[in-house]
């Protein structure tokens, strides 16, 4: 065969094999992510694209409305890494789903609230009997709202619990169909305007039920993509450090409220006290005790122990060790 036409003849064939192996590559380098629109720090490295600086990587951000539908996504497979609350996580690892914390994002304070309405006549615990009051289901202002209850003494069932997502909840307020709700930014500023916050999650978290958000991954793309996990724990790191270190002088038009505002869909202003009223931990204290190191699954276990009761759950782990994991925030420490 002449040699020039054997050429000829391969030379598709090689191009092929190498865009198939770039085409690999790229999907190998890509992840899609899940997030929700709660006020914290890893909004400014979204907004910034600091992630997809830092590790190289393809990122899709995927927007939900509560931490169920991420976890949901992640059960499908189509999201890979994912913001959740501690709730719907715990309902979630019970139920045997292949993910794991790897970031304790933020212990909740007054980022979520229970706001009831002007004019709806709730002045006490007890004036909650008959009415309606809107939270989105198995999410961390769902688990807060029954510990709230709980801690009242005002039995779960002599109150009208309706099951609606963040939008929902902000239009059903707007047409006067509920009297109250549990619920975080940006629903959570929309409806303070003509209402009152009746409590807060620091509140609920002094009462003895605290809730957390999370950082969580699926394990068979934190098996296989390792390095990926450790530079998104060393920038999220890095934001939440900026943020303890210069946060308290941080205003509406600062350029990092400004980014978590538009990822979030927040109004600027709100942004600031929302953020004063929680805690975000940093990259050396996650591998500790209270954290990933111990704390984490315990809260874990206490959630779903309390998920249970309510009969949300209908079993438990014997250990929610398992469903934590320290590795990629200690080694994000190291670099």
């Amino acid at each position: 065969m002449n040699t020039r036409f054997f050429i000829r003849l391969l030379a598709p064939l090689f191009a092929s094999a190498i865009l198939g192996t770039s085409l690999a590559h790229a999907a190998d380098k890509t992840v899609t992510i899940g997030y929700q629109t709660d006020i914290e720090p890893s909004k400014i490295a979204q907004a910034k694209g600091l992630y997809e600086k830092d590790s190289g990587y393809q990122i899709n951000w995927r927007k939900f409305n509560t931490g169920a539908d991420v976890i949901a996504a992640m059960a499908s497979g189509d999201v890979q890494v994912g913001f959740t609350g501690s709730s719907p996580l715990a309902a979630g690892v019970t139920r045997g789903l292949p993910i794991e914390t790897f970031f304790v994002a933020a212990e909740i304070g007054s980022a979520e609230a229970f706001v009831v309405r002007n004019g709806s006549n709730i002045n006490t615990p007890q004036d909650l009997i008959g009415k309606k009051i809107a939270v989105p289901f198995v999410s961390t202002t769902h688990y807060s709202l029954l510990a709230a209850l709980k801690h009242w003494n005002v039995p779960a069932d002599r109150v009208t619990i309706l099951n609606l997502a963040p939008p929902e909840i902000a239009a059903a307020w707007q047409r006067g169909d509920i009297d109250g709700a549990y619920v975080w930014e940006p629903a959570l500023g929309k409806i303070q305007k003509t209402g009152k916050i009746f409590t807060t999650s620091a509140e609920v978290r002094k009462w003895g039920s605290p809730t957390f958000l999370a950082w969580v991954v699926r394990k068979d793309f934190a098996q296989s993509h390792p390095d990926f996990l450790v530079s998104f724990a060393k920038v999220t790191g890095q934001v939440n450090e900026d943020y303890r270190k210069n946060g308290a002088n941080w205003t509406a038009s600062s350029p990092e409220v400004e980014a978590i505002a538009r990822v979030s869909g927040s109004d600027p202003a709100d942004v600031p006290p929302l953020l004063h009223g929680t805690t975000y931990p940093l990259l050396n204290e996650q591998p500790g005790s209270m954290l990933l190191g111990g704390g984490t699954a315990t809260a874990l276990a206490d959630t779903s122990k309390f998920l249970k009761e309510q009969k949300r759950l209908d079993t438990l782990l014997p250990d929610y060790r398992p469903t934590v994991t320290a590795a990629y925030v200690q080694q994000a420490i190291k670099q």
